[in-house]
This record gives structure tokens, sequence and C-alpha cells, in this order.
């Protein structure tokens, strides 16, 4: 076995494959492959989706930056965990009847468990991937006027199919061919640079959570922000609160502070991060009101152009909160076949390499054209 680019290059003796599989570093692939060889079949997210990361066996798909997942979540917990074990305890105890107290404390372990629900949706949902063409069409064969070699002879170049025009809702939209999943985007689409694929109603790729926003997952994504401004309002206004019972019990304000030093840490932390996640809350309400991506908005800033989404403010936030989520176009999960491997691998090649080869093949074709004319 070869492994290159994170291309995984499985020959046809299985005894050497096993060899070469001690390689790989990570124990749960190692397996995976293995079994992949006893079956002579092999999962499709593991020869195409390379640059994804995939959890029980398929079932959850990541981005490539999955890793900042961790941050995002210790920045929600920790400050949770300190407001349990501090400021919910004062109030308990500060509460007349220790009913209200401990109410307290479980709506806000209640809403944050479901701030990491959604972020986990978010996340380990597909974003509306839209699959690469296994069987793209043929470039054109054009000559560059403006690059010649001896004797004259112009070198051949391929040209990729040219942009079309579809109609969209009595608007005229403009879809352009993508070179790298080798098919035409559908409106709204856009191709990742991050995680490498065309995915449908793209509105950005969001390091925080480690995926693209899209349209499978663009419903979760705003619930999570939305949530997370409502869970810092929460706990800045407890935290308030603790500090006016200790103002109370204390007398000066001082000497609540330094009775309580971590309210006021909370204040300051839900302060600052409510600029952020409530700033985006009200931005992608705007985004949502007027049916608009975070990449059409900064993309086509001060162009003027026709709006061919917007069906009103209701039926926009209607059509992104209330709609039914479109199932995922790609099987994961599919097995294909050893001989069948091998097709999707070379589509699978690096595109520079593409370019060459096929600026090779081109090269032949013009040089046997040469020789029939002559």
């Amino acid at each position: 076995m070869v492994v290159c680019n994170g291309i995984i290059l499985v020959g046809s003796s299985q005894v050497q494959d096993f060899q070469k599989l001690q390689l790989i570093a990570s124990t749960r692939k190692r397996d995976a492959h293995l079994r992949a060889i006893r079956r002579q079949t092999f999962s499709l997210y593991d020869i195409i989706f390379y640059t994804r990361i995939f959890i029980f066996g398929g079932r959850l798909i990541f981005g490539p930056d999955a890793r900042s997942l961790i941050i995002t979540t210790l920045l929600i917990v920790v400050p949770v965990i300190i407001f349990c074990t501090n400021v919910a305890r004062n109030l308990i105890n500060e509460i007349s009847g220790n009913i209200a107290g401990y109410a307290i404390l479980l709506v806000t372990v209640a809403f944050t468990s479901y701030v990491l629900l959604l972020l986990l949706f978010t996340s380990a949902r597909d974003p509306g991937i839209v699959p690469r063409n296994l069987h793209p069409p043929t470039e054109e064969i054009c000559y560059d006027s403006s690059t010649s070699i001896d004797m004259g002879r112009q070198t051949p170049t391929p040209r990729l199919p040219p942009p079309k025009e579809v109609v969209v809702n009595g608007v005229l939209v403009k879809v352009k061919y993508c070179s790298t999943c080798l098919l035409y985007r559908p409106p709204r689409c856009s191709h990742c640079s991050v995680c490498d694929n065309c995915v449908e109603r793209f509105d950005h790729h969001c390091p925080w959570v480690g995926q693209c926003v899209g349209m499978r997952n663009y419903r979760s994504f705003f619930l999570f922000i939305s949530s997370a401004t409502v869970l810092c309002i929460f706990i800045f206004a407890m935290s308030a609160l603790n500090i006016k019972f200790l103002m109370d019990d204390y007398g000066t304000v001082w000497k609540a502070i330094k009775e309580s030093p971590l309210s006021v840490v909370l204040m300051v932390y839900c302060f600052i991060f409510l600029w952020f996640v409530g700033g985006l809350t009200c931005f992608h309400l705007y985004l949502i009101g007027t049916n608009q991506t975070t990449y059409e908005t900064f993309r086509y800033r001060g162009v003027e152009r026709p709006r061919a989404y917007d069906r009103g403010c209701l039926k926009n936030f209607q059509e992104v909160l209330c709609s039914k989520i479109k199932p995922s176009r790609n099987k994961f999960r599919a097995y294909v076949q050893e001989n069948e491997r091998g097709d999707l691998e070379v589509n699978r090649r690096e595109k520079v390499e593409d370019d060459r080869e096929i600026g090779g093949d081109l090269l032949k074709i013009s040089e046997r054209r040469e020789v029939d004319d002559a």
C-alpha cells in the first residue's frame, strides 16, 4: 500500500496490504481498512471525502478543522461550571425558598445542554455537500493564440464548459462550472476551499464549529448562536443578581465583589462574548429576513443585483426555520467494490497533476493533427 497526499492505494496482495497498514497511525482507520480488505469493499467516504473526519462508521461527518470544537465547547462549558458551583449555589441560599434557586440551576444545566446539542448538530451534519461528478464532460480543445512554439504551432489548452444561466423566480441566475468537482454548481452553491467540496446554499465556513454552514445545517447554526446569546444574557443577569444580594448583606459593592469575585469575572466574560454572538445573531436575523447568505452579502457588496430568492420577510423566516430539511445527496456509508475504486481514485487526483496530464494529451493530439495535415 502506498500513501500519497492522503490517498491509499491497495494492491492485489492482501498480505502486503496488511503489512503496509501497520504504518497508519490511527488504530480506527487501520481496523476499518483491514475489514475493507477482507470484504474486498471500501467505504465511499474513505475514498472520496478524504478531507473530512468521520466517526461512528460515517454516521457523523466533521470538517477538517473539527479540533476547534474542543475550544468552542470549553468556552461554553467552563463558565457554566463556574456559575453552577459558585454563583448558583449562593443564589440557592439567598433566595427565599430553595425551589427558585434550584430552578435557576436546573435551567442553566438544561439550556447549556441544549446549546451543546445544537453545536453538535451544526458540526456533525452534512451541510449540503454536492457529490462530485465521476463522469465529467469532455473539455473542449482550443488553441491559445498568445502562445506558440517552433514552426508557428499553437499550443492547445483545455477549455472548461462556460457558465450557464438558469431562471429562478423569474430572474436569470448565472451558474458556474466547478473545475474541482467537475460539475455545474446549483444556484447559491459555492466551493469551500477549506473542506474542498461544493456546498448547497453555502453561507460560510465557520472555524468555531469546524464545519461549512450550508443548506442542511444553517437552521441549527442560527439556533446555536441565538441560544448562546440568550445563555450569555442569563448568566450575566444571574451573576448581577448575586452581586445585588451580597450588597444587601455586606452593605457596599466592594465588599460584595470581594465576597464573590467570580460573579464579576462571569459578568465581564459574558459582556465581551455577548458582543460577538449577539452581533452575529443580529446579522443573521437580517440575512434571514432578506433571504441572503453571508457569502452573497460580501461577494456582491456594493453591486446592485435583483434578489431572486427574497420572498418577503415572513416567508423567508418560514423557509429557514420551518421548512423540512432536505435529505443528504451523499451515501457516506455506501461501499464500492475493489474494481470500482480505481475510477473513484482517478477522479480524486490533485488538480495540478490533472492539468499536466491533460496538457500532455492535448499536445499529442496537436502533433497528431499536424502529421495528418502534412
